[in-house]
């Protein structure tokens, strides 16, 4: 029986991730659940799955969750301490889904431990790319990407070497606004952008896939993750989210990974890798798809992208920065404080404030100094919002 934890449990992704585990449930034991302020559904989980421990990051939430898990048998604790705790209690295998920086202390903890980690959360490579590898190779650790589109290059690199690969095509669907006109999106709305045309995702990550954060996130992912050059990383607009990424090889070739748009593909793939078991998501009948379109995307509609061809060039602490910067500026949208269009003004000055006078490049990638950096981009980013407000 493997022993599991799920940081995140209470997500999108965490969910998709039970989803599997309750399939098999015989197979899994499960160590530690953690979420946010959803203390009913991961009250739920715990007592159904019987889990060693269920953690809030909420300390306010703490008293909630222990009354519902009354007479459980289940630990409960709450807060950042505890969630690095839970972090250290060994398992086989650990799905960091954690959304933000905040998954980043989780992660780096059950590398220490050897723990193969499932990465969902793209702060991580976003923000400390170098250090949560280097962490994982220090103490003989296994990152598996989560993401859909790096666990599609993962897949298509099964057997390759890379040496022999000229370049990393992953795609996006584009988002909500994907047809509106450029100078409508500045009018742009919180329910509009909450809305997204082919996934299910939670609020946050769909804003982000309107603006093409998430998209900008990924490109500095697939730099960290697998080892390439910024100028091996293309991004295309997929509208079907079937192709997720190809990898383009020395002889011309184009491998594909090929799916329906459900994250239980690459959460299946990580969790029982290195080999392939059934999983419940749809087949595909490409005949009744008919066709599938690929289109550049439009620099005027989706700036972010340009930011993260920034940051890959920068390097150093630009991605916790950028980071830190973006989620700051998506709580302002969502607060009501900026607009749409405002989110990436607010990274771009963060950006350039920071580059010019505290120094991103260059720098070493410790802990303590990603954190520092966050702190800080995340009081640049304060400053520009009550500028533009």
């Amino acid at each position: 029986m493997r022993r599991i934890s799920v940081f995140g449990a209470t997500g999108s992704v965490g969910q998709s991730a039970l989803d599997l585990v309750r399939r098999d449930a015989g197979a899994y034991d499960v160590v530690a659940l953690t979420g946010g302020r959803n203390v009913r559904q991961l009250a739920d989980d715990a007592w159904a799955l019987k889990a060693d421990i269920a953690v809030t990051c909420y300390p306010e939430c703490h008293d909630d969750l222990k009354a519902l898990l009354d007479g459980s048998g289940v630990d409960v604790a709450a807060g950042t301490e505890a969630l690095s705790e839970a972090a250290t209690r060994p398992v086989d295998w650990a799905l960091s889904a954690i959304v933000g920086a905040a998954g980043l202390m989780p992660g780096l903890t059950a590398l220490e431990h050897g723990t193969t980690l499932a990465l969902a959360n793209k702060e991580s490579l976003v923000t400390a790319g170098p250090l949560l590898l280097g962490k994982a190779k220090a103490h003989g650790a296994t990152v598996l990407p989560v993401d859909s589109e790096h666990s599609a290059v993962f897949q298509a690199l099964v057997g390759e070497d890379m040496a022999a690969v000229e370049r990393v095509i992953i795609t996006a669907s584009g988002g909500a606004f994907r047809d509106w006109p450029v100078e409508k999106l500045a009018t742009a709305t919180l329910e509009q952008a909450s809305s997204h045309p082919n996934w299910d995702m939670g609020q946050r990550i769909t804003i982000d896939s309107a603006s093409m954060f998430n998209k900008a996130m990924e490109l500095i992912e697939t730099k960290e993750f697998f080892g390439v050059s910024p100028a091996m990383i293309e991004v295309l607009v997929h509208r079907e989210s079937l192709v997720h990424a190809l990898v383009g090889f020395n002889d011309g070739a184009l491998m594909a990974h090929v799916g329906p748009p459900d994250m239980r593909h690459a959460i299946g793939y990580a969790l029982h890798w290195p080999e392939r078991k059934e999983l419940p998501v749809d087949r595909l009948d490409l005949a009744a798809v008919g066709s599938l379109t690929f289109e550049s995307p439009d620099d005027a509609r989706y700036p972010a992208l340009r930011l993260a061809r920034r940051v890959m060039e920068e390097s150093g602490l630009s991605g916790a920065a950028f980071n830190a910067a973006k989620e700051r500026a998506l709580d302002g949208f969502i607060a009501g404080e900026i607009g749409f269009l405002d989110m990436c003004r607010v990274v771009t000055a963060v950006l350039d404030k920071m580059s010019s006078s505290d120094g991103l490049q260059n720098v070493e990638i410790s802990l303590d100094n990603v954190l520092d950096t966050d702190r800080l981009a995340r009081i640049r980013a304060g400053e520009a919002i009550s500028q533009l407000g």
